[in-house]
């Protein structure tokens, strides 16, 4: 994600590189041409008016689609941050709330406690690793047991198995009286809504904005700019000022370009870009956050922004 207000030019021009390039040799083409007496070449400046209207619209639409679906994974991830440390708390207060019973097990208790934990802060990284498109799983061997971690890494779809082990040791914990009562009721409730989060996370990976609106907004910028150096040229000649065409198409051309790009980069907020949502800082926060729960202090360090951005 960027934090910075201020972007380094070169890698603005490196995305819109071949808008670029499209919009200055068309420029020096038209102008060449008119130069040498092919006045031809001349349109009507109404021309790239309409046009220019109708490729704001499809911008102007895209963007917001695109800002909609970069604010809906944002908000996915607030709530999977909240609902982690709920549940983390639902399973350290319903453990701790049974030492009062003959049958209970510090022991146990303890070993419970951390294994749940653990297997919360693997779910959320494993949704960060499955949501890029990410092979790094031994990463998550640290909070998955020996012989779970081989099941893991056999398993089709990660998060997935990872709640289904959750759901186990969550009964299996009421059959030997670590948990009793109606506490797998309200964890269930958490992992429930977990699964609600990545489900719509995974929505927005893998059902693209519809393609006709990147189709023909890529079509018509263009056409756009194809058009714009010929609805120019007639009026900067008039002027007697007809090489200013090419360097004022070129900037008109580039707002454009850029406002295009930017629903284009924002759209997919989980490809693993600066643009994306900061799964990374996310997912780290929460295994900060439920490891210091536990009562641990060897906690990883915090991501913070590098050059002004934050993964």
């Amino acid at each position: 994600m960027i934090i910075k207000r201020n972007f380094n030019p070169v890698r603005v021009v490196g995305y819109v590189r071949s808008e670029i390039v499209f919009s200055l040799l068309i420029g020096g083409v038209v102008w060449a041409l008119y130069r040498n007496g092919i006045s031809q070449v001349a349109l009507p400046f109404s021309v790239a008016a309409i046009l220019g209207s109708a490729l704001a619209i499809f911008i102007a639409f895209r963007n917001n689609s695109a800002y909609g679906r970069w604010w809906e994974a944002r908000t996915l991830w607030g709530g999977i941050v909240n609902s982690s440390r709920v549940l983390a708390r639902l399973i350290i207060t319903f453990t701790d709330s049974h030492a009062h019973q003959p049958n209970y097990d510090a022991v146990r208790s303890e070993s419970f406690k951390k294994q749940m934990i653990y297997l919360c802060i693997a779910w959320v990284h494993a949704l960060r690793l499955h949501l890029r498109g990410q092979e790094d799983w031994d990463s998550l061997k640290p909070f998955v047991g020996d012989e779970d971690f081989s099941a893991l890494r056999q398993s089709q779809h990660k998060p997935n198995f990872l709640h289904l082990l959750t759901g186990r040791k969550i009964y299996a914990a009421m059959a030997n009286g670590t948990l009793g009562g109606f506490d797998s009721f309200q964890m269930e409730g958490q992992l429930l809504a977990l699964a609600n989060y990545q489900g719509g996370c995974e929505r927005i990976k893998n059902t693209p904005l519809l393609r006709q609106y990147d189709y023909f907004t890529r079509l018509f910028l263009y056409a756009f700019m194809l058009l714009l150096p010929l609805a120019l040229i007639g009026d900067f000649s008039r002027m007697g000022m007809d090489y200013l065409m090419i360097p004022v198409s070129f900037i008109i051309s580039f707002v454009f370009a850029i406002l295009a790009k930017v629903g284009e980069v924002n759209e997919d907020p989980f490809e693993n870009r600066i643009t994306d949502v900061p799964l990374m800082a996310l997912c780290t926060t929460i295994e900060r956050d439920l490891r210091e729960m536990l009562g641990e202090n060897n906690l990883p360090p915090s991501i913070k922004p590098e050059n002004g951005f934050i993964n």
